[in-house]
């Protein structure tokens, strides 16, 4: 187990990016910008590592990253209906990022911030201790929010992030990490082909806008019923009014049912690799990069559509305005806890 230090230098800043190393040889980078995940060695059918998230070419693209690629999203992650919502008997209006609505925390967000990093290490893992104090009031946010996110790479393949928080005030709170993942490795094909399965019989419904109707909608004899695994490139050919409003794929919150250790998990035939998501969390964004910009110089290649998959374990924003959805809630000096474990493997047919 080895971790790797190395200074970035962007316009008037210095960066540090870490990467983590297992024994097997699995490596993951991860800057102190943001806490993005810039890169993830795993490997093929046959032990080959190639990189299996996107990320950009040159460090500086990092400073707008409009997709949000490896990052560290909150406080909220996702969309607040019209960059509003009231707590406590008081209205707070945060900015609008997206047309009339807020997303992913605002700008600048976990996502552009620069976290406190203590590495660690033992014979068993390998990992990252980010820590990052949000002032009360920033991006509309009520309450002194003290965050930390843990990284753990383990000699099993597996990438454990684990968020905590609490604030001195009552808020709201749900965090994620925002990497597109392409299994195919060094993004040699698109995601279409990929076969995801998914713990989950419920979806929720969006407008045209991208946000929560207050709808809870059954995957049965949808092209949303991931329940036995189907490629994702079904939702790209569907007419399904759900897939149209994300423009022609997916871009919605699908319920876990829990009934499974693992609640999600990804396969690429072509190169064997499997990902496995074993979360505590209530539900997950499967977004199919549907928007992705074309032309963004990323580390193999030129951005596209269906680049990357991402999968944002999380609560639901949509619980802000509706009730029956997983809460954001957070209570002064609760403590916020979330973990999601990404396993990484190559399988034989």
């Amino acid at each position: 187990m080895e971790i790797k230090t190395d200074v970035v230098s962007v316009k008037d800043q210095k960066w540090k990016e870490f990467t983590l190393i297992n024994d097997h040889g699995m490596e993951v980078s991860i800057l102190d910008f943001g806490g993005i995940i810039t890169r993830a060695m795993t490997p093929d059918r046959d032990g080959k590592l190639e990189n299996v998230v996107i990320g950009f070419n040159n460090y500086e693209d990092y400073l707008d990253n409009p997709g949000y690629f490896g990052a560290l999203i909150g406080r909220v992650a996702g969309r607040i209906e019209k960059a509003q919502f009231e707590l406590d008997g008081k209205a707070y209006t945060l900015p609008k990022n997206e047309g009339d609505h807020h997303l992913h925390g605002g700008e600048p967000g976990f996502h552009k911030s620069i976290w406190s990093v203590v590495p660690f290490e033992n014979k068993e893992e390998v990992g990252l201790t980010l820590t990052l104090d949000s002032k009360d009031g920033e991006n509309g946010y009520p309450g002194n929010l003290r965050m930390t996110v843990i990284y753990t790479l383990t000699n099993e393949n597996a990438l454990t992030i684990a968020y905590e928080g609490v604030a001195d005030q009552n808020t709201v709170l749900t965090a994620t990490n925002h990497s597109y993942f392409n299994l195919s490795g060094n993004l040699k094909t698109d995601i279409q082909e990929h076969e995801i399965t998914l713990d989950s019989s419920e979806f929720v419904e969006l407008d045209d806008e991208l946000i929560p109707t207050g709808s809870i909608l059954n995957v049965d004899d949808t092209v949303f019923d991931f329940r036995n695994g189907r490629p994702m490139k079904d939702g790209v050919s569907s007419e399904f009014k759900q897939n149209l409003v994300a423009n022609h794929g997916y871009d919605h919150y699908f319920l876990f049912d829990h009934t499974k250790e693992v609640s999600a998990q990804v396969y690429e035939k072509e190169s064997g690799r499997e990902l496995k998501v074993i979360t505590d969390q209530p539900g997950v964004v499967m977004y199919t990069s549907n928007n992705l910009p074309e032309g963004l110089k990323l580390r193999e290649r030129e951005s596209a559509r269906y680049l990357g998959l991402c999968l944002e374990t999380q609560a639901s924003p949509a619980s802000i305005h509706h009730d029956g959805f997983p809460s954001v809630w957070l209570d002064k000096d609760e403590k916020y806890y979330a973990k999601t474990t990404f396993v990484f493997g190559g399988v034989r047919e």
